[in-house]
């Protein structure tokens, strides 16, 4: 009896929480176990390295693009449309979140079509887009912008309009008016989930920016993956994947860090 209660013991519970050491190795070990099945695979002749290139050619690869091809100029460039494209997305989704929230009229009269478009694929508006906007860098940030807006309005809408009613009532009670119950009471109160949000949509962004960079684009790591895909360059396209998630994983990093300094109260 004892030992199977030390073995219960043992074993993880729901929702119990972990060490940071401790999701740190389990977090590296699955990355290990990943590269370490894809070496065996691949160089162990399992899987024929014209379809799936090993490790030791992708690093090969992904070094002779950025020392002699200028890799490093399309990550810039990735990077800046898809931070071009999220801020202004973000500019018009937060405000228009917050009144959708706030007042039930401008929600009912909102909703409907944003709850419309939030299902319409940001691929479908390329060729539109690349007939509005040409093939340049608008057309780009018009794809993220798309992507991203309507699923920000309607995830800020939900958490404004989530606030806790006897914050809103205490704020009447003690004399604020409409307009200050909204700037006191429900941006405060959801700022942490907002920010929460927007970490979320920036995931979303960059499966946007490579959708856009594989039409019309002559340059981005979309385009580079394009172009390897016609050299049959597995190597290189698995690198341009792998630096984006790279580049995905450090600002959702960078994220978390600024929203746990700015709403400390958060993690409490």
């Amino acid at each position: 009896m004892t030992a199977e209660w030390q073995n219960r013991s043992s074993m993880p519970r729901p929702l119990e929480p972990v060490s940071q050491g401790t999701r740190i190795t389990l977090g590296i070990s699955f990355f290990v176990l990943f590269f370490a099945a894809w070496a065996f695979a691949t160089l162990g002749g399992f899987v024929s390295r014209t379809f799936l290139a090993d490790p030791i050619t992708m690093v090969q690869d992904g070094w002779l693009l950025l020392t002699r091809f200028g890799f490093l100029n399309d990550i810039g460039v990735t990077v800046w449309r898809v931070v071009g494209g999220f801020v202004l997305a973000a500019l018009v989704a937060v405000p228009l979140g917050i009144m959708m929230g706030a007042y039930k009229s401008f929600e009912a009269f909102l909703e409907p079509f944003v709850s419309f478009a939030r299902y319409l694929p940001a691929s479908a508006f390329v060729p539109l887009l690349i007939l509005w906007a040409g093939i340049g860098e608008m057309q780009k940030l018009l794809v993220i912008f798309i992507g991203s807006v309507f699923q920000i309005i309607l995830m800020v809408a939900v958490a404004v309009g989530n606030t806790r009613r006897d914050l809103v009532e205490a704020a009447y009670t003690l004399g604020s008016k409409d307009r200050g119950v909204v700037k006191r009471v429900l941006i405060p109160a959801n700022a942490p989930e907002i920010a929460e949000i927007l970490r979320l949509v920036l995931g979303w962004a960059w499966t946007y920016v490579i959708v856009a960079e594989l039409i019309g684009s002559s340059s981005g790591i979309g385009h580079m993956i394009i172009d390897s895909q016609a050299l049959l360059a597995t190597g290189q396209m698995i690198f341009g994947i792998i630096v984006i998630g790279i580049i995905g994983l450090i600002s959702d990093f960078l994220f978390k860090a600024l929203n746990r300094s700015l709403f400390p109260w958060r993690l409490a």
